[in-house]
């Protein structure tokens, strides 16, 4: 399996991208996820995540347009790559095998 470069974090990072192609950026993967998790993400981790998913090879980046609303600013817009595709598949395949190895009784505490 080589998904050992992959931490959790940014595991759940890089499966919101996939989630909002094609307005995947810092602010509204934050927002995304503290959406779902119900917990407070900062975007700086959210930025300092999507840094490390494109040295590794797994999202691409580019600058959209730049907004009035922004001062101007352009926004980095990320996309999940085939690379980055294929280990959210083999993460998603390993999870999926060893939670139906899972006998009910164990996480219920039963």
């Amino acid at each position: 399996m080589r998904r050992s470069d992959l931490g959790e974090f940014e595991e759940v990072v890089l499966l919101t991208v996939a989630v909002l192609v094609p307005t995947a950026y810092s602010v509204v993967i934050a927002d995304e996820l503290e959406q779902e998790t119900g917990q407070t993400v900062s975007t700086g981790a959210v930025h300092a995540a999507l840094q490390r998913l494109e040295q590794k090879g797994y999202v691409t980046s580019t600058l959209g347009a730049a907004t009035a609303e922004r001062g101007g600013r352009r926004k980095r817009l990320f996309t999940v790559t085939a690379l980055g595709g294929r280990v959210l598949q083999e993460v998603r395949s390993v999870r999926n095998r060893l939670w139906d190895r899972i006998v009910p009784q164990t996480i219920l505490g039963s």
